[in-house]
């Protein structure tokens, strides 16, 4: 007799299971954030809805930059080769939106013909009208690199008289709808051109809101002295102070990212170790790309319910009868008294709500009698997506990046969860003396026949012998009192103790202090230690053992 109750129960107590973390996400999206979009036209307000290839693109890179401050010439360091379309040149020479893609052969596809690829992320940038369809091209090329990213070279901004030149379309709701979508926006200075024109203002603003995607990078940095460079790197930070309004220090990173000399090469190692640290953030991009992902739709899904909240707020005040547009301009005109009510009514943070203004703006143009009244069981159904479902995929990330670290077939590392190719590998390479901290440091003297100590055994050799050893061995005692003159901190010095002390007898002979002093020296000269003793600073008379 209640076998429908009972199967009620059951649809209730049902856990749909995802195969995979983006498969989830698309599910929940289409089948909980999307009702909530369409009945309160979120889309007219914020952002057009998402589609499969939003949740499947690879992650975005997006360079913003001045003209002539080396954001082409950035990809074609990354790529380590041309691309379809490229223009380098003092002058303006980008004027337009370029995504370069992978692609089995190298080619340009047409803007138009672009937001028309189902496959493709880019369809609802149609909305920009033909002005910016014409500036907007793809680029396919036959690099490693593109297997993991997708690269957007925009436009130079423009400063002086050029930027009261018209562009015919509306480029910072551009890079807004790019914003959303990128997973890192690189702002590239020119150490030559530090103002921030009233464009680049105006651009820096369309990007509000995704600091955490935002990496700055201040180029051509070896075209000034140590002193200069200081001096810029002042004047570049006091410039940014007044444009991202943020408490903390914006992260820069200094650096010339480019294939000629250097022109002062007396920052080399600030420049390599600069490159290191952005490269590293780039690599971490594909192993984060399900985090992101799933950490942009839980703001899309908070901002819905907040928008819901706003829309039905609206339809309750409005008349049913008379009165309707005076009763809209009040509503618009006391929009900040509509958000205090909600901010009551809901207990929402005021950080939640969207730009005042901007909802003003957009509120003019729409009919109050068509907005809905609040639905709870939309509410409730985004609710239950944010506690249960996100939850559910959150744990499904580390068995995916595992998954994700099983070498394929032929031994080599998954492609796609980690960026390989072009300046990548040479950053990177471990393989020639022109890596990252090769030949340096505790790698100084790998593959030497010599010992790589015995270069300074004339100094170590007659400490160790004044403090008279007995059977060729010092006391930890009498090594401690040598080594705490190097003022390191006694953490560090234990680390060089449990390295040097490589027979574990408590004690060091003369070749063990000669390679305790030797890291010690490795560490003052602003090295890390290593964290095992690599195999060629093994003492001799210990080798094999």
């Amino acid at each position: 007799m209640f076998s429908w109750l009972d199967g009620h129960e059951e649809k209730k107590k049902h856990v749909e299971v995802y195969e995979t973390v983006f498969e989830g996400l698309k599910k929940i999206y289409k089948q909980k954030v999307l009702p909530l979009e369409e009945a309160y036209q979120f889309h007219d307000f914020h952002s057009p809805k998402l589609d499969d290839p939003d949740f499947d693109a690879k992650p975005i890179i997006m360079l913003v930059g001045q003209y002539s401050t080396g954001k082409t010439t950035f990809i074609r360091y990354l790529l380590e080769r041309d691309f379809p379309g490229i223009r380098i040149g003092p002058e303006p020479t980008t004027d337009g939106f370029i995504a370069v893609m992978h692609g089995d052969h190298d080619g340009i596809i047409p803007g138009n013909a672009l937001v028309v690829d189902p496959k493709k992320p880019f369809r609802p940038l149609s909305k920009f009208g033909n002005a910016f369809l014409n500036r907007l091209q793809c680029s396919t090329v036959n690099s490693t690199v593109l297997r993991s990213l997708t690269i957007i070279d925009t436009p130079g901004i423009l400063s002086g008289e050029k930027q009261r030149v018209d562009r015919g379309y509306d480029f910072a709701g551009v890079l807004e709808w790019f914003a959303e979508r990128v997973d890192r926006i690189i702002l590239l200075f020119d150490a030559h051109k530090l103002d921030i024109s009233d464009e680049f203002r105006r651009s820096i603003g369309a990007l509000k809101g995704h600091d955490d995607k935002i990496r700055i990078v201040l180029n051509k940095a070896d075209m000034v002295d140590h002193q200069q460079l200081m001096r810029v790197y002042g004047a570049l930070m006091w410039s940014l102070g007044k444009v991202i309004a943020t408490p903390e220090v914006s992260r820069v990173y200094i650096g010339s990212f480019w294939d000629q000399p250097l022109r002062y090469d007396s920052n080399r190692k600030l420049f390599e170790a600069e490159a290191q640290d952005l490269f590293l953030d780039l690599q971490s991009l594909p192993r984060n790309a399900a985090l992101r992902k799933l950490n942009d739709l839980i703001k899309r899904a908070r901002l819905a319910k907040v928008h819901a909240y706003i829309i039905a707020a609206l339809k309750k005040e409005m008349p049913s009868m008379f009165g309707k547009d005076s009763k809209k301009k009040e509503l618009i005109k006391n929009l900040s008294a509509i958000y205090e009510s909600v901010q009551r009514e809901h207990q929402i943070s005021p950080g939640d709500f969207p730009d005042i203004a901007r909802m003003q703006e957009r509120l003019l143009h729409e009919d109050f009698s068509k907005f809905q009244p609040l639905k709870p069981r939309l509410i409730q159904n985004v609710d239950k997506m944010l506690a249960e479902d996100i939850a559910r995929l959150m744990a499904m990330i580390p068995l995916e990046e595992k998954q994700n670290m099983v070498p394929k077939e032929d031994g080599k590392p998954n492609s796609g969860h980690t960026v390989s190719g072009g300046a990548f590998d040479g950053v990177r390479s471990a393989d020639t003396p022109f890596g990252f901290n090769k030949c340096e440091g505790a790698d100084a003297g790998a593959g030497e026949a010599e010992w790589v100590v015995n270069r300074d055994r004339p100094k170590y050799d007659p400490i160790f012998f004044s403090m008279n050893p007995v059977d060729n061995k010092v006391t930890g005692a009498a090594a401690k009192a040598e080594m705490v003159k190097s003022k390191l901190p006694n953490t560090v010095l234990g680390k060089v103790w449990k390295l040097a002390d490589h027979d574990k007898d408590g004690m060091l002979d003369v070749e063990e202090f000669a390679l305790a002093m030797h890291l010690i020296n490795i560490k003052l000269d602003g090295h890390d230690l290593p964290a095992e003793l690599p195999a060629h600073l093994v003492p001799p008379s210990q080798r094999g053992f």
